[in-house]
């Protein structure tokens, strides 16, 4: 018998019949082949190209969205979930301050931000990503843009963000956290914050990271003590506000007309 089921993170609706073979899907094909070694000259140059337009496009859609804060989290989490209405709320706080909300575009955790912007007027955008199986964006994006490359569309979320909040999720928003936080950590983009929500779903990475990591001084304790954990969605704006108006201001990019041959 056939079980329907959401792949991690994605929002992927998938068809399969054992669930013991969740994530085995096959990938986009050329995707799969570009990332397996050496190509021919010919094949490498069109996917470089290909990548080089994809990020441009990305550029281009994404420039005028605004000062955002990116929510990570699962897409299994449905509308009766506690996540989903804390998600749902973070949204909503996130657009009250004047933050443009962006997700991943699909289902759960990111639905749930994106319908918390829009309810109070605010500003909900997502970055979706091309599955073998068409991932639909869902329904409470203003403007949304669909990928080809997991690695475009993690730029693009980093990209326009002064920060960055994961719900509860599973190797996709584990994926997130940790480059934010290498990004971070070696100076690559500036000391956002990184906000933690849903403490006991988190404790055990945090003892991980203070019992092994800090405790073999594999990272250092500014590493731990920049992420903030919490369980309410007002602590995590107002920190986020906090430190996006004291330290960066809410300035965004240069002051330029739309041009609309460009995707603008």
């Amino acid at each position: 018998m056939a079980v329907a089921f959401d792949a991690a993170e994605t929002g992927e609706r998938i068809i399969e019949a054992p669930p013991s073979r969740w994530g085995k899907q096959p990938a986009i094909p050329e995707v799969t082949r570009f990332l397996q070694g050496p190509q021919p000259r010919g094949f490498e140059l069109r996917r470089a190209l290909r990548i080089f337009f994809e990020v441009m496009r990305g550029f281009r859609s994404l420039h005028f969205v605004g000062p955002c804060v990116t929510v990570f989290g699962s897409a299994r989490f449905g509308e009766d979930h506690a996540y989903y209405r804390l998600a749902r709320e973070v949204g909503a706080r996130l657009a009250r301050a004047g933050f443009t909300v962006m997700t991943g575009g699909g289902p759960g955790i990111m639905e749930a931000a994106n319908r918390g912007a829009r309810e109070v007027g605010g500003r909900s955008v997502g970055c979706n990503i091309e599955l073998p199986r068409e991932q639909t964006p869902n329904p409470y994006l203003d403007r949304w843009i669909t990928f080809r490359y997991f690695f475009v569309r993690k730029l693009m979320l980093v990209k326009y963000s002064y920060a960055f909040v994961a719900l509860p999720g599973g190797f996709g928003t584990l994926d997130e956290i940790f480059e934010t936080a290498t990004l971070i950590q070696t100076g690559k983009i500036q000391d956002f914050p990184i906000v933690l929500m849903g403490r006991s779903f988190w404790q055990p990475l945090l003892d991980f990271f203070h019992d092994r990591l800090l405790a073999e001084q594999t990272i250092g304790p500014g590493d731990v003590e920049r992420i903030i954990v919490t369980d309410s969605a007002d602590a995590a704006v107002g920190s986020i506000t906090d430190v996006a108006m004291r330290r960066f201001g809410l300035t965004y990019g240069p002051r330029v007309r739309r041009r609309w041959y460009l995707g603008e």
